[in-house]
């Protein structure tokens, strides 16, 4: 039998990104932020910057909330591994849709994408311990929204489940009954795309095949 497989860290306070990683047999250990507006994984300031393209300001989060996590590790003197950041964000009309802000805000949200097809896009970024080596990926999918009306887009941000989501809805739960179509990685619009986080964990030698997949 294979040895176990190294932990990695996981900069992130997502349950969807513990339950991906877990699918795919990675064990992890969560590295615990102060947290920031509209609950960020980690330090970073989270404003887009001026003109800034919704592809590049995924990826510029991501990769600063794995370079948090590697400040951390030396905060906190912790024993260096692999830490992995993701950030997801919705693109619509050209315009950077994240976590609405509070009730109200899910429901003008969810009315723009009442309707149309949005992108969602999810960036992952993996640095090791020391920051030495850090690199990213992007997951880009298409999303197509049936009509909603009002009492259903009352009804759902109601639930609670839109207020911690980008586009403030979340694919696993009940706003599937409202998706059409889907162009790209399912897992990737839930928060963490299994393709490319894999490829990006085998590229630094994580040994994805061993037998050992500890919560």
């Amino acid at each position: 039998m294979p040895p176990a497989a190294p932990r990695i860290y996981l900069a992130s306070r997502s349950p969807r990104r513990r339950e991906l990683l877990r699918q795919i047999g990675v064990g992890f250990d969560v590295i615990a932020f102060r947290g920031g507006a509209r609950g960020a994984d980690a330090d970073v300031d989270e404003t887009p910057l001026a003109d800034e393209a919704v592809e590049h300001y995924v990826e510029r989060l991501a990769l600063s909330k794995a370079e948090a996590g590697v400040r951390r590790i030396r905060w906190r003197r912790l024993l260096p591994r692999l830490v992995l950041a993701a950030d997801t964000t919705l693109e619509l009309d050209g315009e950077i849709i994240g976590k609405p802000a509070d009730a109200a805000d899910a429901c003008r949200i969810l009315a723009r994408l009442s309707g149309r097809s949005h992108r969602v896009l999810t960036a992952i970024a993996r640095a090791d311990g020391d920051g030495e080596r850090i690199r990213s990926a992007l997951s880009v999918s298409e999303v197509r929204f049936r009509s909603l009306t009002e009492d259903e887009i009352r009804r759902y941000v109601a639930t609670g489940e839109p207020m911690d989501k980008a586009g403030a809805y979340g694919i696993q739960g009940r706003a599937a009954m409202f998706i059409e179509e889907i162009r790209g990685s399912y897992t990737g619009i839930m928060g963490l795309p299994l393709y490319e986080t894999s490829e990006l964990l085998a590229a630094f030698g994580y040994p994805l095949w061993s037998q050992s997949a500890a919560p």
